[in-house]
């Protein structure tokens, strides 16, 4: 890819994300999600990795995701939308793992997460949220396996990368890379990125603008 289009896309994704973003819709199961229309990415990830943080620094929008230092705090899934003309929609799914819930409660939000995933013909991308300083975990790897089964494409996003020393995620980003190579519907590269700094967030947007790109193509 030349310089030109990564420019392109890059102020392509600046554009889309400074335009209006707004709360749609929450489903607290499968039988109440909102019918399918545009696309839609879906965020991913362990609770308290940084799903909301990351999709309010995407919009630049200090609380249009709610956020919350209690792990799995976010009990549906959430869905935003932007300008209308750009039909793309941000799903902002619950927290797996840990989660300070019943059992039950957790179960059921896992078993929403994977039908979700097997059954949305319009989810284009999963992005898979990981801890920069943690790195791919067993709880990480049930999903990209589920994913890999449902053959959603996913690609997965160091969040919290200020937080590690530059030779740390360096080594991080090469491993998780190294480990995504024997998933079948893993995209190949990695992003880091910080909430906080914002940093990585240019080239996220730009990789929804070409998810964009390719649908209408």
């Amino acid at each position: 890819m030349t310089d030109d289009t990564d420019a392109r896309l890059i102020e392509a994704g600046r554009k889309l994300f400074a335009g209006d973003w707004r709360f749609v819709w929450a489903s607290p199961s499968i039988e109440t999600l909102p019918p399918m229309a545009g696309l839609e990415v879906a965020f991913a990830g362990r609770s308290n990795v940084g799903k909301s943080s990351l999709i309010n620094a995407l919009t630049s929008r200090s609380n249009l995701a709610r956020t919350s230092h209690t792990p799995g705090r976010t009990q549906e899934l959430i869905f935003f939308e932007g300008p209308e003309s750009a039909g793309l929609r941000l799903v902002d799914m619950p927290g797996y793992g840990y989660a300070a819930a019943p059992k039950t409660k957790v179960a059921s939000w896992t078993a929403l997460i994977h039908k979700f995933l097997q059954g949305r013909s319009s989810l284009a991308r999963v992005y898979v949220l990981v801890d920069a300083r943690h790195g791919l975990k067993d709880v990480d790897l049930d999903v990209l396996k589920t994913l890999d089964r449902a053959a959603v494409s996913y690609q997965v996003v160091l969040t919290k990368a200020d937080q590690a020393k530059p030779a740390e995620l360096a080594g991080r980003v090469a491993e998780t890379e190294t480990a995504l190579a024997k998933h079948p519907a893993a995209f190949p590269v990695v992003l880091a990125t910080s909430s906080r700094t914002g940093a990585g967030m240019a080239e996220l947007r730009a990789a929804m603008v070409r998810l964009l790109d390719e649908r209408r193509a």
